[in-house]
């Protein structure tokens, strides 16, 4: 796939982010309180340079129990600090000492009971504070840029984590579509990569006809805070007034079967941004999936940002889920990953 265009023009720094764990935080916002009472334990636990699946084998460890026993909401990265919840069931209501897992370098921060395990998608988002050093670029500039995402959002792209390393896992969505056999549990995420990057390629479509925050004739709306959608719909004032004010925002195809549901421009950018890739397309309907939409935009919540020292900003907000911390430092400029050496660069509109 393409470099993805920015949103909000093009770079304005270059920076190094994850220099160290502790400068990539994140904190899981919990979407329900535990119940006191059942049969799963509700820890909340901090762990650094340590990603989640590692986290729930070694608390099915400690527990004593199977790996399956063992829920959490969201995947979080190794290279970070990061605080989430997990359920451990434990039928009998005995609990081992929670010490022991600080030799695994968990942490517990508040433990409670609950009655059923944790699923995923169950939270209401998550928590960033980062630090960038290195920072190249004219402060004037950055801090005018984080002013327009914190007004006007961020192309809600799918961030890096779903193609796997180098982007790979498109090119094995494709292998699997022409007929290899994969391993049962790679199949999810395959085909997650290659829905992934139609839903990119529509709205980077979507970007550079710059009106990926405001909506076009045919727009089908999803409400702020929401899977619910509505439309296709006529461009209306109405409709660009809520749309200036983050009360809705477009949506784009998530791709399988059945009949787009957008109309007019909408419909015609849509299908000739995914037209190059008609073996993806194919490939997910012949796999069930059915037809679904994303918001094309995703609102920053609480956007604060400082200058701790010279060539360092730090940077605190918070996302919904599915959103990506990176998308807000691709929207920046040239963001290089400390802990991989890997970048994420906004371009310049074309």
């Amino acid at each position: 796939m393409s470099e993805l265009p920015g949103g909000h023009g093009g770079p304005v720094l270059r920076a190094v982010f994850r220099a160290a764990p502790e400068d990539f935080i994140v904190e899981e916002l919990p979407g329900f309180e535990a119940s006191g009472e059942g049969e799963h334990l509700l820890l909340t636990i901090e762990k650094r340079g340590m990603n989640t699946v590692h986290a729930a084998r070694c608390l099915a460890r400690w527990a004593g129990i199977a790996e399956h026993g063992v829920g959490y909401a969201g995947l979080k990265d190794r290279h970070a600090v990061t605080r989430q919840r997990f359920t451990v069931h434990l039928p009998k209501r005995v609990a081992p000492d929670p010490a022991a897992l600080e030799a695994m370098e968990l942490r517990v921060l508040d433990s409670a009971w609950h009655q059923r395990k944790l699923p995923r998608g169950a939270l209401r988002g998550n928590r960033f504070s980062l630090r960038l050093r290195e920072v190249e670029g004219d402060p004037a500039a950055i801090d005018a840029r984080l002013q327009a995402i914190a007004t006007g959002g961020l192309p809600n792209y799918f961030g890096e984590q779903r193609f796997g390393r180098d982007g790979d896992n498109v090119d094995a969505a494709r292998r699997m579509f022409a007929g290899a056999r994969v391993h049962r549990d790679k199949r999810s995420i395959y085909l997650s990569a290659a829905r992934s990057a139609l839903f990119n390629a529509v709205l980077a479509g979507r970007v550079r006809a710059g009106d990926w925050a405001g909506g076009r004739e045919g727009e089908v709306w999803m409400l702020d805070g929401s899977q619910s959608v509505f439309g296709p719909e006529p461009a209306t004032p109405e409709l660009a007034a809520r749309a200036a004010r983050l009360d809705i925002h477009p949506t784009g195809p998530l791709w399988g079967r059945g009949e787009l549901r957008s109309a007019g421009a909408t419909r015609e950018l849509e299908l000739a941004a995914v037209e190059p890739y008609a073996d993806i397309r194919a490939g997910l309907e012949a796999a069930g999936l059915k037809q679904e939409r994303r918001a094309l935009r995703v609102r920053v919540g609480d956007l604060a940002w400082d200058w701790p020292a010279p060539g360092e900003l730090a940077l605190r907000f918070e996302l919904p889920p599915g959103a990506y911390a990176t998308g807000l430092l691709a929207e920046l400029g040239e963001a290089r990953d400390g802990s991989r050496g890997g970048t994420c660069a906004a371009q310049p509109q074309e």
